[in-house]
């Protein structure tokens, strides 16, 4: 009998993170780590560490990994996968190792041990890398990721401190999947938008990463589980500019829309909600269903960069020829307000 993974998430009571405001607390206090070595580390909250090893050579480090959120092994093996591996093309890398982290409860069957690392080992070889080995323990729920290595010339480091006023801002994927994840627990979502989400997050964003270095884009994050008001924010806070979003210009996955009208908001979109409140500003006419929108946790979401004016036609244009075919200009960059978002 097929096993559904997500069942045994609700069943264990896990929340897939903490929030970005208890993030935020359990890191203030920590000392600040120097060398000249170090290109980006956690001073940002960046989406990897980067460390030089010599002038056309440095070394991207980063990790992630959660527990399920789809109901097959292997789907949920390559989605976690992908995750990880995103942080390494937000930084405008290439992928060379990982290392698995697992978690998995003694009680189930080897057999969805196995489709997970399938799915992961599968995602890591489709983005030119090799997994290496990795550990493993005993849990109550499955949790899956990696650790991943990658490199990047020093000089093609993309961060998410570098935006300037006058950049257009570009999405390269649709939002929805935390809403699509919550549909499908409570059987609201239908099997086609459900597939589309995974779909959505089972896609690499390495070829968003060669557009990075074609283009000479500077600043980009990933969007994962801070949302995309939560990551525009703390690009607008790592670069001291603020952000102007278009809600109704962000992509969506299918039913999305009509899934937040039914009520189907997650609880991390709510806590994205807390740790965005203060910062960013929604305009009093915006419609409440985008404003939840944009609030929504991500897996394996697009890339938001920040582009020149007279290049994001060509970016859009190549990332659409590269395989992204929602990219597009959902914002811009303006000088340091009051806030730093603004939401309309």
């Amino acid at each position: 009998m097929e096993m559904d993974l997500l069942s045994l998430v609700e069943q264990g009571g896990c929340s897939a993170k903490l929030s970005a405001a208890e993030l935020n607390e359990a890191l203030a206090e920590l000392p600040k780590i120097t060398h000249d070595n170090i290109l980006v580390d956690i001073e940002t909250h960046d989406d990897a560490g980067v460390y030089k090893i010599r002038n056309d050579y440095a070394l991207i480090q980063t990790t992630d990994f959660f527990p399920p959120v789809c109901s097959d092994a292997y789907d949920y093996g390559q989605i976690a996968a992908a995750n990880a591996l995103s942080d390494v093309y937000a930084m405008g890398g290439q992928v060379l190792t990982a290392l698995n982290i697992v978690l998995f409860p003694a009680h189930l069957p080897l057999t969805i041990l196995k489709e997970i690392m399938r799915g992961g080992q599968d995602k890591v070889q489709e983005a030119g890398g090799f997994i290496l080995g990795g550990h493993t323990i005993a849990n109550d729920i499955p949790i899956y990721g990696l650790s991943v290595t990658g490199w990047v010339h020093p000089d093609q480091v993309t961060t998410n401190d570098q935006a300037e006023p006058g950049d257009l801002l570009i999405l390269t994927k649709p939002i929805g999947t935390g809403i699509i994840i919550s549909a499908r627990k409570n059987d609201l979502v239908s099997v086609n938008a459900y597939e589309a989400a995974l779909d959505n997050m089972k896609h690499l964003n390495d070829k968003g990463a060669s557009v990075l270095n074609q283009y000479g884009i500077k600043s980009a994050t990933d969007i994962t589980g801070f949302g995309l008001l939560g990551h525009a924010m703390k690009m607008a806070d790592g670069s001291k500019v603020s952000i102007r979003i278009d809600s109704q210009k962000v992509p969506t996955l299918p039913s999305v829309m009509e899934l937040i009208e039914l009520g189907c908001i997650p609880g991390a979109a709510f806590r994205n909600k807390e740790f965005t409140e203060g910062h960013c500003h929604f305009e009093q006419n915006i419609d409440y269903n985008y404003k939840m929108l944009v609030l929504d946790a991500q897996t394996s979401g697009g890339l938001l960069m920040a582009v020149k004016p007279d290049k994001a036609d060509d970016a859009i244009n190549a990332l659409i020829e590269s395989g992204y075919p929602v990219s597009t200009i959902v914002g811009e960059v303006i000088k340091r307000n009051n806030q730093s978002v603004y939401v309309y």
